[in-house]
């Protein structure tokens, strides 16, 4: 009975993404542009992980930064971080693994490209026993996830935190560290994965979510939330780990950024 449930579930999941994938390449996403070495909430995360969309520049949906945790007023606790970034679904830019297959993939759970070429990119750049914060929006959060639950990294570094936007809750085993996900009440993306069924409880209770902004109930008002809230004083008032009211603010070194492509899998499009 689970699984024909599943198996429907997986039916609509691939409609519903075609519809806004459809709905998304023709949707210029809000970001503001990015100018300070320091991130005090979670508005300022995402923009600054936005940079790994095509329209900021193309320069791949993986961001890795060198930089340091923080209370917003004081050094207690101040720790040596790498920020590790993912952008989500770009329908319009081909051979690379932030597509409509991996998105189904990641919905269920399975092993997909995005994944691997992340996991390679942040072994080849970030030193052994480091701190690591992860985040990513919609299909990057979904990564991120994936990524805090394995083993090989878990083993190797110390990954404190994940912060997603827009991301339902995905099912990998155990994750290390904090997760916070962030979504905005019309938006239902974060909905999408098999374990809103499975696991309902979880994956609705885990989302922190936020109202306003002036979004209509329509699918394309809807996707509008998903690609624009989240850059806005609508969560502002969430820390740069995804915590309402939190102290936390990261500081980075601009002249380490570093952009990694994730190309699909012999450089298939889709």
């Amino acid at each position: 009975m689970i699984v024909k449930k599943t198996l429907k579930f997986t039916t609509k999941l691939l409609a519903v993404v075609l519809i806004i994938a459809t709905l998304i390449s023709g949707t210029v996403a809000f970001a503001a542009k990015w100018t300070d070495a320091r991130l005090d909430n979670a508005p300022e995360l995402y923009n600054y992980l936005h940079q790994g969309y095509r329209s900021e520049g193309g320069k791949g949906p993986i961001i890795i930064t060198e930089g340091t945790l923080k209370n917003k007023n004081n050094n207690i606790g101040k720790k040596s971080i790498y920020l590790v970034t993912f952008a989500g679904l770009q329908i319009d830019v081909k051979y690379q693994a932030t597509n409509l297959l991996t998105c189904l993939k990641v919905g269920t759970n399975l092993p997909n490209d995005y994944f691997d070429r992340a996991t390679a990119a942040i072994m080849g750049r970030v030193p052994k026993n480091a701190n690591i914060v992860l985040a990513g929006h919609s299909l990057g959060g979904m990564v991120a996830q994936q990524l805090a639950a394995n083993p090989v990294l878990r083993a190797r570094y110390k990954i404190l935190n994940t912060v997603t936007f827009g991301s339902p809750l995905i099912a990998a085993g155990f994750r290390e560290g904090s997760i916070q996900r962030l979504g905005h009440e019309l938006d239902y993306v974060p909905y999408l994965s098999t374990n809103t069924l499975i696991t309902p409880i979880r994956a609705l209770a885990g989302l922190n979510r936020v109202s306003g902004g002036g979004y209509g109930t329509s699918i394309s008002e809807r996707t509008r939330a998903h690609c624009e809230a989240y850059g806005t004083d609508l969560f502002k008032d969430y820390d740069v780990l995804g915590y309402k009211n939190g102290k936390k603010v990261i500081e980075l070194k601009l002249n380490t950024e570093q952009f990694y492509y994730a190309p699909c899998y012999l450089g298939l499009p889709y």
